[in-house]
């Protein structure tokens, strides 16, 4: 049986993690940033074990600090960070060769914030011809509405919206890949 294009696939899948750094997530609705940085946890660990590579955006990061210590020590050797001080990763010195490079198409985003460089970002790799999934539960905006109309317009666009726990099994497919049950742990 053939899957459908839009499902995940580890072998074509990069995640994206946009601007998760301290004192930007300082000034997020507590309970929105808290979730937002324990579901990117979640996808990063599971990317470490799926082999699925993991590009970091920090912006400023001389006035705004470093990504979360909580993402950044489940990370994988061979993750990549980008400086940026224009709001699409794609602004990024190296951002775009690095995506090129990985030669995957599946782009799933999450970070900081959703109206301004998760939105910016996402357009302009749809428009580079990259497929985009943006883990809703794991992406925040200072303000909901500012989130909640800039994910309806990303999908106005052509990006997907899905959650982390869809992007997890996606991943996996089935409950006998041999990745299932330490997955899964990660969701209790």
């Amino acid at each position: 049986m053939t899957a459908h294009p839009d499902l995940l696939d580890t072998a074509n899948s990069l995640l994206v993690v946009i601007d998760i750094q301290t004192k930007l997530s300082a000034v997020m609705p507590e309970n929105a940033a808290a979730s937002m940085i324990a579901h990117t946890g979640i996808l990063v660990e599971a990317a470490a074990r799926l082999n699925i590579p993991v590009l970091l955006s920090e912006q400023y990061p001389k006035g705004l600090g470093a990504t979360d210590t909580s993402i950044v020590q489940k990370l994988s050797t061979g993750f990549q960070v980008f400086d940026k001080t224009g709001f699409s990763c794609c602004a990024a010195d190296g951002f775009s060769e690095a995506m090129e490079r990985s030669r995957r198409k599946q782009i799933i985003l999450v970070g900081q914030e959703a109206h301004v460089c998760v939105l910016q970002t996402a357009l302009e790799l749809l428009h580079l011809g990259y497929q985009v999934h943006i883990a809703e539960d794991a992406v925040c905006s200072r303000k909901a509405e500012h989130k909640f109309y800039a994910l309806q317009r990303l999908q106005q666009q052509g990006a997907t919206l899905t959650n982390h726990e869809s992007v997890l099994f996606e991943w996996l497919r089935n409950s006998a890949h041999p990745e299932f049950k330490a997955i899964s742990g990660l969701l209790r």
